[in-house]
């Protein structure tokens, strides 16, 4: 199954990015200025998953990416994809494990092995 996991960019944002069940990463959020709206933003989507859209694209160098659209907005954007069979897996990941997958918080600091 797979994971929502939270973390902070290096400009103090935060965002969330949807892991496989291999530990590889499917999708990443946009940017959220408050942790509590990209955890509002997760369940929103785990809530709702199966009304998603998914816009698949070409890049120019080849390679396939996502957008994950929720009630018209863009929400996130998929890794690079190498073929249209494995963008497929990578959404079908999404709509079987995203409802009942895990919320992982990474975005403070805190360490959990002391010196």
């Amino acid at each position: 199954m797979g994971a929502f996991v939270i973390s902070k960019r290096n400009n103090d944002e935060y965002k969330f990015v949807f892991t496989s069940r291999k530990g590889k990463i499917i999708f990443t959020s946009l940017s959220y200025e408050l942790k509590f709206e990209c955890e509002e933003d997760i369940e929103k989507l785990k809530a709702d998953i199966g009304s998603a859209d998914f816009l698949k694209f070409k890049s120019s160098g080849g390679k396939y990416f996502f957008k994950l659209m929720m009630e018209g907005s863009h929400f996130a954007t998929s890794r690079k994809y190498t073929t249209s069979l494995r963008l497929q897996k990578g959404i079908s990941e999404i709509v079987l494990y995203g409802s009942k997958s895990e919320i992982l918080d990474f975005s403070e600091n805190d360490f959990i092995f002391i010196d």
